[in-house]
């Protein structure tokens, strides 16, 4: 399931896509569904969606604000979330394949995504590739154990961990 949602910066942007989400027969769940709210924080949007994602290993969220990178950051900031700000197709078959992100980030107010087509095509390829595993699995176990560090106790990271 795909789970969405969008600060007021992406409120437009949401709707487009949950239209195509269901022409396209992909199962969804908007977790922001206010208008255009001025008042709303991104770090609110990126909650409810993360945990929600967590839900189900086969849960993937897509995040939008103006940017895409404040929501990116809150979202990475989840134990477990890899969420990748993407802002093209490339980017976003690669965070699949090699990252195994499981919550893709746009910015509505970006010139690339002022076209549908270009936002269809990011969301097409988040969606539909697969992580590779492979030799990239040594890469996320010590993304997860950077989620495990807590630097006040004084462990040095290196690169053997």
């Amino acid at each position: 399931m795909v789970i969405i949602g969008s600060d007021h910066a992406g409120v437009d942007l949401k709707k487009e896509i949950i239209n195509y989400l269901k022409k396209s027969h992909i199962d969804y769940m908007d977790v922001t569904n206010f208008e255009d709210q001025d008042g709303d924080d991104y770090p609110d949007v990126a909650y409810n969606i993360c945990t929600n994602v967590l839900k189900d290993s086969n849960n993937i969220g897509i995040a939008i604000c103006g940017t895409g990178i404040g929501i990116s950051i809150a979202c990475n900031k989840v134990k477990g979330i890899r969420a990748a700000n993407c802002s093209n197709v490339q980017m976003a078959e690669l965070a699949k394949k090699h990252n195994n992100a499981n919550v893709l980030c746009l910015g509505a107010r970006l010139e690339f995504f002022q076209r549908f087509d270009n936002v269809k095509s990011v969301v097409n390829a988040f969606v539909n590739t697969f992580y590779e595993k492979g030799r990239h699995e040594r890469r996320l176990v010590k993304i997860r154990k950077l989620e495990e560090m807590n630097i006040e106790d004084g462990k040095e990271y290196g690169s053997c961990i």
